[in-house]
Order: structure tokens, then C-alpha cells, then sequence
């Protein structure tokens, strides 16, 4: 919620863009949530649309001209722009999903010939930038990218981060970077591509075997990084990369550079080179900066495929992780009912909720950090899909109703991500309703199999299939692909109705999705239930192989908000044989209250 002082100092703020856009004869100004690097989580230094606008949320694009101002955000942020964006004359403007580019429209539409937009070339996705060019050239709108006029009005911009590089090892690193360094050189030879350039930061530290901590919730680094056939260069930060790992890296013909040369680099690439790059995962910046006799092949890059399909040493590390988190949250919700059943207690807030949920994580072997900020949201709250619960303004945990609490972990052995939903009191038979659809999509979805290869949007429609047979449906993908110790959100498989069913989209052996049905009514309560899943062979036919999805998180789904009389028996088998698993697997790694905990819940439905 906003404060006279902030709305005083997002009022000047804006004042003073739109002062900067009047100097430089600029009519529109955008602002896109992005890096360098086109990643999800920003380090401050690139967070100027949340310093201008107030608004919090991972995804918007940000609009100023003389006399608007506006927010353009998916569904999964409504509720919550409209709160951070109150009593300010920054507009929220709805869009269908992530993906989409109704802003471009806009921009088309409200701009007239011989005006100008700008927007920095450096944080432009090309392909966002090729389409934006398109849609105002055919209106005549003159379009900008070579200037930040953050860097004029924003006096107190954080620098760049400092934080050390350092190296993921065996046995959790399964293949070398010398193997993958060759991998990726194979794929370059088969495309006849001589160099590549990778920006994003998952697919680099996937690459080089390298973690770090410039972003929160993900362990990566800021880096571009170029690869030939015989040795690759890291553009990265001065005194990031200690003297040992220098020298290690070194020996697998991996160069160190300034983070700031990479675009002088691409310009300096020899007449008649090949370079592959991928127009998704580089800014049109980092493109502008390819020198002009160097013939420039677009496609995928190699390591986002090789990244998402993990190994089966991989797969055996994320299930130990999965149960050392799953023992974690056994402490949690233990601890949290007993207090919730002691009337002697002091309030427990939605705050308490993601201190106590990350102790108890911080206490288990290999964890590194939450692997994003835990969404505590009480009633109302769990209606607001990326809710963030602050001290003075969350909910406390009384009265009737449901808890969604949405959490996960960084474990050198694997990357966590889970929502489980718990009755406080007694929920209401709406409630409860709700809360049986949301399951019945999550055993929907998990007990698919499918043909390997399918599309992953194509998958969607399963898990919805009973909340829309009630008339309901959530405005948010039904899974997204989870890295290993990376990125919680990867790709390139989605499972979601707003992401083409592209080729590379294709569901193959190794990736892990989530899956993560909800019902939200907003202003009275939200349900999500989510699993992440690991692809694997099922079996073979003449029509071809096809692929299961084996249930990697382990942790109880509550029964007691469940109608049994809304279930199939085969998903009360289902969920049965979940729970013995859940009970087989956790009950080694827990004692006391919270083994009684797991008993307890993982009972016969």
C-alpha cells in the first residue's frame, strides 16, 4: 500500500522522465521488465519500471508519455498492480498473458506519424524489438533505442553486483564443462555456425558449470559469454572469478574478459564468420553490436535443450533433494498447526509464515537460498497469484478459511517449487468445492501419458478440464519447466495456454515441469495445488514411445477440505498411492511432532 511519500516520490519521479523525454525530444518512453540478459528476476540496477511505477511484479512493461502513464501486466498480477498502483496516476493496463504485446498495439494506435518512441536497445528482447519496429514504422512513429534515460533520472541507480563466482561440482554437476563445452561445439558444427553468443545467465552457468549470486532466488551470475570451436570466452565482472577457478577454467580453454566488452567483441568477429545466437535469449542491442560481414544464424540455443532434459544422475539428486525438502515442510506444517490449535498463542501473520517456512529449509543439508520469495496469502490474500505478505499490511492466520502457501528451495542438488493449501477452522462447502476441482486437475494432469514430443501448451487443457467443466478457470499456465540448482522457472517447455505449441516446446525424457491447477475468486480466497513432475519412458508402441510423469515433490496434500463425493475412485487411488509413497520416502528423514505430522496426513483417504 502507498504512502503520501510515495506517491510524492513516485509523482516527482515521473515528473522527471518525463522532463528527460521532453530534452531529448522523445514523445513515448517504454520500459520493459528486463536485463541485459532478458532474465525474469532483475538486480536492482535494471529495476527502473518498479522505481518508477511502485509495482513489484515480475512481468510489466511500463509506458510514459506527456500526459499518460501505464503498467501493462498479465492476470497473475491484477490484483496486485491495482493495490501498488493506487492513488497514482499510473494506469494498470490488463493484458491476456506473458506473452502478449498489447502495448505495441497501443503504442500504434495512440501515437500519431512523426512522433518517437524509445527504449534501450540493451534491455529489448530482438524479437520484441523486431516486432515493436514493424508496428510503428507502418504508422510512421520513429523509434529509439539508443538511449536510458534512467541513467539521467535516477541519482541513486544501484550499481552492478559484486558477489562471487563460484564452481558446481560432482557429484551434483553430473557431466563436465569440457563435455559440455564439446556438446555445445557439436551443435554449432551441425547448424555450420564457428561461434556462438549466450547471454542468458541459466543457460551460462549450465554451460560453464558456474553458479553465483548477482540475482535473488536464482543462483547465476552476470555474463555474456562467446564460444568458438577451439576456446570460448566469459565476459564477466573484474575480481568476480577467484584466481583457482580462473586457472581451472583456463585449462578448458574458457578465457575471462570484462563484462562491459562482450558488444565490442561481437564487433570485432571476423568477415565471412558464422554466429549463431538465439533470437528469444539476446537483446537487439547485442545484435546491433554483430559486425556487418558476419552471417548470423537464429536458432535455439543448444544449452536450453541440453539444460531441461536432466540426466539420470541429475534425476537421483533431485529426489534426495525432494525429500530433505519434503521433511522440511513436514517441520513446517507441523509446527504451524500446533500453533494454529493453541489458543494461548500469539498471532501467527502471513510474514511469520515465510520466516518459519524458510528455517526450517535452512536447517536441511545442501540448501542455498529460497528459490523465490513464499507467497503466505490467508483468504483473500491466496487470491492475489503472487502475493508477497509485508509486516503492517499482511493477514493474520485466524478465523474460518484457507492458507495457500507457495515456497521453494535452492539445494546444490536440485531446485524446489510447491503450493499446498491448508484449512484453518472451518472452511466454508464453496471452499471446499473449489479446493476438490483444483486436485482433481493436478491427478488429471499427473496420470496423463502422452506421446513424446507432444507440445507442452498442448498438455494444459487436461488439468482444466474439471475446474472448466464447473465453469471456472485461472488465469495462469498450468506448469512451467524448473532447473537444476537454476532457475526456477525454465525453459523451453511450458505448460500454458499463452505460449505457442513451437516445435522446441516439445516434451522429451528428463525435463521437469510443474503442475499447478488453481481457483481464484478474488477478494474472498485462492487455491493452488502444485507438484513438479519428471518426464520418463512409459512404454513403446507401434504408434511410438510415450512418456509419463513421474511425481517428484513429496509432501501430503491436505483431505480434510476434500468432497469425497466429487472424487473418481481411481483419483482417491491415486492420491492414496501418493501418500505411501510420501510416507515411505520422508519418514527416515523425521522424528517427534513432525513424523507425526506425515502419519497423520498421509493416512487413507
Amino acid at each position: 500500500m502507498s504512502t503520501p511519500e510515495s506517491e510524492r516520490s513516485r509523482t516527482e519521479r515521473l515528473v522527471q522522465l518525463r522532463g528527460a523525454m521532453a530534452r531529448a525530444g522523445i514523445d513515448a518512453y517504454v520500459l520493459p521488465s528486463s536485463d541485459p540478459h532478458l532474465s525474469e528476476y532483475l538486480p536492482g540496477h535494471w529495476k527502473g519500471r518498479e522505481w518508477l511505477s511502485g509495482f513489484t511484479g515480475s512481468v510489466g512493461t511500463f509506458i510514459a508519455t506527456a500526459g499518460f502513464a501505464g503498467v501493462w501486466t498479465d492476470g497473475r498480477y491484477w490484483t496486485q498492480a491495482e493495490t501498488e498502483l493506487a492513488g497514482s496516476d499510473i494506469a494498470l493496463m490488463k493484458i491476456p498473458g506473458a506473452g502478449s504485446q498489447l502495448h505495441v498495439d497501443w503504442l500504434a494506435a495512440n501515437l500519431a506519424p512523426g512522433q518517437s518512441v524509445a527504449v534501450d536497445a540493451r534491455v529489448l528482447g530482438l524479437a520484441g524489438a523486431r516486432l515493436l519496429a514493424d508496428a510503428l514504422q507502418a504508422r510512421g512513429i520513429h523509434l529509439r533505442t539508443d538511449v536510458d534515460l534512467l541513467d539521467e533520472v535516477w541519482q541513486d541507480r544501484p550499481g552492478l553486483p559484486e558477489d562471487a563466482v563460484f564452481e558446481h561440482l560432482a557429484p551434483y554437476a553430473a557431466t563436465s564443462r569440457a563435455d559440455k563445452l564439446a556438446a555445445t561445439r557439436a551443435a554449432m558444427e551441425h547448424l555450420g555456425a564457428g561461434f556462438h553468443f549466450i547471454s542468458t545467465l541459466d543457460d551460462i552457468a549450465y554451460l560453464f558449470n558456474l553458479r553465483g549470486a548477482d540475482v535473488s532466488y536464482n543462483p547465476v551470475f552476470l555474463a555474456h559469454a562467446l564460444i568458438g570451436r577451439a576456446d570460448a570466452t566469459l565476459f564477466v565482472g573484474e575480481g568476480k572469478v577467484p584466481a583457482d577457478l580462473r586457472a581451472r577454467l583456463a585449462s578448458d580453454g574458457v578465457h575471462l574478459a570484462p563484462y562491459a566488452n562482450a558488444a565490442t567483441a561481437l564487433g570485432a568477429l571476423p568477415d565471412g564468420a558464422t554466429l549463431l545466437l538465439d533470437p528469444r535469449r539476446v537483446t537487439a542491442g547485442m545484435r546491433a553490436a554483430v559486425a556487418q560481414g558476419v552471417k548470423v544464424l537464429e536458432a535455439i540455443n543448444p544449452t536450453t535443450f541440453a539444460k531441461s532434459r536432466k540426466c539420470e544422475s541429475e534425476a537421483v539428486s533431485v529426489r534426495a533433494t525432494m525429500e530433505q525438502d519434503g521433511a522440511a515442510l513436514c517441520e513446517f506444517f507441523s509446527w504451524l498447526e500446533a500453533q494454529l490449535l493453541d489458543a494461548a498463542r500469539a498471532p501467527i501473520d502471513e510474514v511469520a509464515i515465510d520466516t518459519h517456512i524458510t528455517a526450517a529449509r535452512a536447517r536441511r543439508p545442501n540448501f542455498v537460498s529460497p528459490s523465490f520469495s513464499t507467497i503466505a496469502g490467508f483468504n483473500a490474500n491466496g487470491a492475489i497469484m503472487h502475493y508477497r505478505a509485508a509486516a503492517g499490511s499482511c493477514a493474520v492466520i485466524e478465523g474460518d478459511g484457507l492458507l495457500l502457501v507457495d515456497s521453494g528451495g535452492q539445494y546444490l542438488g536440485g531446485t524446489t517449487d510447491i503450493t499446498r493449501v491448508i484449512p484453518v477452522g472451518t472452511p466454508s462447502d464453496a471452499q471446499k468445492r473449489d479446493y476438490t476441482l483444483v486436485l482433481k486437475g493436478l491427478i488429471g494432469l499427473s496420470a496423463t501419458r502422452f506421446p513424446r514430443g507432444t507440445r507442452a501448451p498442448l498438455l494444459d487443457a487436461i488439468a482444466r478440464a474439471p475446474i472448466w467443466a464447473a465453469g471456472i478457470d485461472y488465469g495462469h499456465g498450468t506448469g512451467h519447466g524448473v532447473g537444476f540448482f537454476l532457475n526456477v522457472h525454465e525453459g523451453p517447455q511450458s505448460i500454458s495456454p499463452s505460449v505457442a505449441p513451437d516445435p522446441h516446446t516439445a516434451m522429451e525424457p528428463g525435463m521437469i515441469t510443474s503442475i499447478e491447477p488453481g481457483i481464484y475468486r478474488p477478494g474472498r480466497w485462492g487455491i493452488r495445488i502444485e507438484n513438479l513432475v519428471l518426464n520418463q519412458p512409459a512404454e513403446t508402441t507401434e504408434f511410438g514411445q510415450f512418456l509419463a510423469f513421474e511425481t517428484l515433490t513429496l509432501c501430503p496434500i491436505d483431505t480434510r477440505p476434500l468432497v469425497r463425493a466429487l472424487l473418481r475412485d481411481d483419483e482417491i487411488a491415486w492420491l492414496n498411492a501418493y501418500h505411501a509413497t510420501v510416507r515411505t520416502r520422508l519418514e527416515p528423514h523425521v522424528s517427534g511432532a513432525a513424523r507425526d505430522w506425515l502419519l497423520l496426513r498421509t493416512e487413507a483417504f
